[in-house]
């Protein structure tokens, strides 16, 4: 049973560990020259921006809201930091409850958070992203029966939803981050444990909510497509482009009837009419149901990534492309993050006649007439990219996003660095928090903002901005 809570911490996830110098200045440089990028492109031909969502739950984090205290353990001494469980607020209405699974990150505040594959973050790589599973499958608040718990656990002084909610978190670090951290009550770390011995491996849940694939495309005349439903709703309801009234293009089953729902399994088809020019649409699919547990979800930003532990009813949605022509080169394309390879996989499905060619990273791709393939894009761990492809008939995809594979217990030679920590705050504190964007503030603060801000402006004048024409646009 989903509970809501009413308390509230301005709790940012922790820097346990720091990056290197090197590391810090080029993730800033390259977020500069992202930044100008985005700018400078601003009066090119409109682009379909694309982060990478495959489709889902779309929620902001709140804070967190039930939580008692863990002790990580390091070089340089202990820290002591709050550990328990967050909340978000879904998008077209719904609330998530999540753990955290990259204990040394920072939490942004009202960071916008995707569900998303395993793939596309630390659990990719992570060998034991199935016993996390378990621990929330088995665990507070999947167990809302705090006696049972407790016994379970050899707990024979009970659990608080404090100590269950610390206990679960603490357990899922130590498999997330692989660190050294227990819990502060004695009967909090005594659950850590037990679950920690006990957790199973256990299989990625479904997605609540895709389209499969994302993009299609075609020639006009032509009904483009299939493209899938795959939802664990009952029903979803189909809304057509936003311009069908004038494109004439209708969103039809395979015998051509317009759809207006759909459920899981249902192919789905872009309608194009025959005199249409060169052009593209985008259909979106909606749903209210449950986000199934152990649902991965990542920043749009720099924001720790977190692991869905329970779901009220909510809102999900999904977006598919497609793209006509009626000759050359007709790609439809698509993008996700792939933490295992380390990069960007792109997409591209040629449905045309003639070889599509792109280049990125001053690597040139070409996908020959009626070939799909797909082609990884090497990325620095955090670093931004904001990639945007020309396709015949003026058209351009946009893809820009954040690649965070690694928790940073993962890179080698760091040491532990001792950082204050906020206080919480409870319901009907002032608005000014502690910054999220940060755990706690140091001398070094303004030095490592104004060292920012410079690079940001050297990005800005040194600003290449990573965009190939194809031979046929």
């Amino acid at each position: 049973m989903f509970t809501a809570f009413s308390a509230f911490s301005a709790f940012s996830a922790l820097s346990v560990r720091r990056r290197g110098a090197a590391r810090l200045a080029t993730a800033t440089l390259v977020s500069g020259l992202v930044a100008a990028g985005a700018l400078a492109g601003a009066g090119a031909a409109a682009a379909d921006e694309t982060a990478q969502n495959q489709g889902g739950a779309i929620a902001t984090v709140s804070g967190l809201k039930t939580y008692g205290d863990a002790v990580i353990h390091g070089a340089a001494g202990d820290l002591k930091v709050p550990a328990g469980l967050f909340e978000m607020s879904v998008e077209g209405g719904g609330t998530l409850q999540t753990y955290c699974v990259d204990l040394q990150n920072p939490t942004q505040r009202d960071a916008k958070y995707h569900e998303t594959a395993w793939s596309g973050t630390s659990l990719g790589v992570n060998k034991d992203a199935g016993k996390i599973r378990w621990i929330l499958q088995n665990s507070y608040p999947q167990v809302n029966d705090l006696a049972a718990l407790a016994d379970a656990a050899g707990v024979g002084s009970g659990l608080t939803e404090q100590d269950a909610a610390a206990g679960t978190q603490v357990a899922i670090w130590r498999y997330s981050d692989g660190a050294d951290v227990d819990a502060a009550d004695p009967q909090a770390e005594k659950l850590a444990d037990y679950l920690e011995k006990s957790a199973r491996d256990l299989a990625e849940p479904e997605a609540s909510l895709t389209l499969d694939p994302p993009a299609v495309s075609g020639r006009p005349g032509e009904r483009l497509g299939p493209v899938t439903v795959r939802t664990n709703a009952d029903s979803v309801t189909v809304t057509p482009p936003a311009d069908a009234a004038t494109t004439g293009v209708r969103i039809v089953d395979k015998e051509g009837k317009a759809l207006t729902s759909a459920a899981h399994g249902s192919q789905v088809f872009f309608e194009v009419p025959e005199d249409a020019a060169a052009g593209s649409a985008d259909l979106t699919v909606q749903a209210s149901t449950t986000v199934p547990v152990g649902r991965a979800l990542a920043s749009e930003g720099r924001s720790q990534t977190q692991i869905l532990a329970g779901s009220s009813e909510s809102t999900v949605s999904a977006t598919a492309s497609a793209t006509w022509a009626k000759e050359g080169a007709i790609p439809a394309l698509s993008a996700v993050k792939n933490c295992a390879k380390g990069g960007l996989d792109i997409t591209a499905a040629n449905e045309g006649d003639e070889v599509f060619t792109f280049a990125l990273l001053g690597v040139e791709h070409s996908i020959a007439a009626g070939e799909s393939r797909t082609v990884t894009i090497p990325l620095q761990e955090d670093q931004a990219y904001d990639f945007t492809i020309s396709v015949p008939g003026a058209f351009e995809k946009r893809f820009t996003g954040v690649l965070d594979c690694r928790t940073q217990g993962s890179e080698a030679g760091d040491s532990p660095q001792t950082l204050s920590e906020p206080s919480p705050a409870t319901v009907g504190s002032p608005a000014t928090d502690v910054n999220l964007a940060a755990t706690g503030g140091s001398s070094a603060t303004p030095i490592i903002a104004g060292v920012a801000i410079a690079l940001v402006v050297i990005g800005g004048a040194a600003l290449v901005v990573v965009r190939r024409k194809n031979a046929d646009a």
